[in-house]
């Protein structure tokens, strides 16, 4: 998998994932327009869409009503060091389920794959590119 981030205008960017773009903003009390998601909102995206696709598959191959899932996540800021933490995902199945359907669901929401990369933290480089190396980069 492969992004490639843009720099825009102020705090404003765009992110580029194969033939697909989205803006990335602040909100206008941190310098920006507001015309996008944080980071922080996109990795709080990145988790309800990945949770909400494991609901629905679970769904869609048990022959069950998988329309009018909705799923919310929240997080709390938290210091020493800046993070994110204490993430809640609510999944909302208008279906009334068995028990058995139940868990199942939820063991397959568990097995979302950014949910997952967050339990278990990846090593993440950093590499830096300047003047020429940084040119040939883009």
């Amino acid at each position: 998998m492969h992004v490639k981030v843009t720099h825009l205008d102020q705090v404003k960017f765009a992110v580029h994932a194969r033939s697909h773009s989205i803006i990335c903003d602040q909100p206008t009390d941190n310098g920006g327009a507001d015309s996008g998601m944080t980071p922080p909102e996109f990795l709080l995206a990145s988790i309800g869409s990945c949770a909400a696709f494991y609901a629905v598959q679970y769904l869609k191959t048990r022959n069950l009503d998988d329309s009018n899932v909705e799923v919310t996540v929240s997080a709390e800021k938290l210091r020493h060091p800046s993070r994110l933490g204490n993430f809640v995902v609510k999944v909302s199945c208008p279906l009334v389920l068995t028990e058995e359907q139940t868990e199942g669901i939820m063991r397959s929401v568990h097995h979302c794959l950014v949910h997952n990369t967050l339990l278990n933290p990846s090593q993440i480089e950093v590499k830096l590119a300047l003047g020429e190396a940084a040119l040939q980069q883009a």
